[in-house]
């Protein structure tokens, strides 16, 4: 099991430690975390029968990946992870309910899905996604899973468009091999949004696409975040040498 690493706080004046949650009371101050932006800053309709905790049914079967500021004694940014073995305790992955992935069939015995990756407002200067990214690499490599699964969303405020516009810039350049393409049960109506605004990435997206990942078909239209997703897919074995240097140690 990943544990909290010392080596991995990097921070000057932040005593930043990432590592593998082991008690509920962690997950339960990651899931406030999560109601916090996903809720309350973005707006979205979390069903939860908790007030201001974000949990749903695929919680319980997820590994939590916390960063925790140690001199705050608060948890500033988590993701979850379904590994191969609980994905088929629950039935399936998360992304399942939005994408048909059935051409990924093959990939599951080595496919690992993230999701509600989010970081503490006033610690979102790069350092808390490095190391959660370093976390999941490490997670990655000390299981040998070969494939990351996600859903990288950008916001739909404007009604969809800057979506549409940038999965039209990305489409040319990022779309994976057809034999590992995925396909959206709830579309984004991209012929009735426009495809020409100059649409900036998300860092979160930037960041994939910039390591190797590919962008796995159209994105799905999420009501309840109100959010276009992206799917995304990650093969190991095809991370980019500088994030594979500093992430993988390789």
């Amino acid at each position: 099991m990943l544990q909290k690493s010392p080596q991995l706080a990097t921070r000057p004046g932040r005593n930043l430690h990432v590592g593998l949650s082991n008690c509920e009371t962690e997950i339960l101050e990651a899931q406030k975390l999560r109601y916090r932006v996903f809720g309350e800053e973005m707006g979205a309709r979390l069903p939860t029968r908790t007030p201001g905790v974000d949990r749903d049914i695929y919680d319980p079967f997820c590994d939590h990946l916390i960063v925790r500021d140690e001199d705050a004694g608060r948890i500033v940014g988590t993701y979850r992870i379904l590994s191969p073995a609980s994905a088929r305790r629950i039935g399936g992955y998360y992304s399942e309910n939005e994408f048909d992935l059935t051409r990924l069939q093959h990939l599951r015995p080595q496919l690992v899905e993230i999701g509600r990756s989010c970081i503490d407002a006033d610690y979102r200067s790069g350092a808390v996604i490095a190391l959660l990214w370093s976390g999941l690499a490490r997670y990655m490599r000390e299981n040998r899973y070969e494939y990351l699964i996600g859903c990288a969303s950008v916001s739909m405020a404007d009604g969809g468009h800057t979506a549409s516009s940038l999965y039209n810039r990305l489409k040319d350049t990022h779309l994976s091999p057809l034999e590992y393409r995925v396909f959206p049960r709830c579309p984004l109506p991209l012929e009735h949004l426009r495809t020409d605004l100059p649409a900036e990435a998300p860092p979160l997206v930037k960041g994939y696409l910039r390591a190797g990942a590919w962008i796995c078909g159209e994105p799905a239209w999420d009501p309840d975040f109100n959010t276009a997703d992206f799917p995304i897919l990650m093969p190991m074995g095809k991370v980019d040498g500088r994030y594979a240097k500093h992430f993988l140690g390789r």
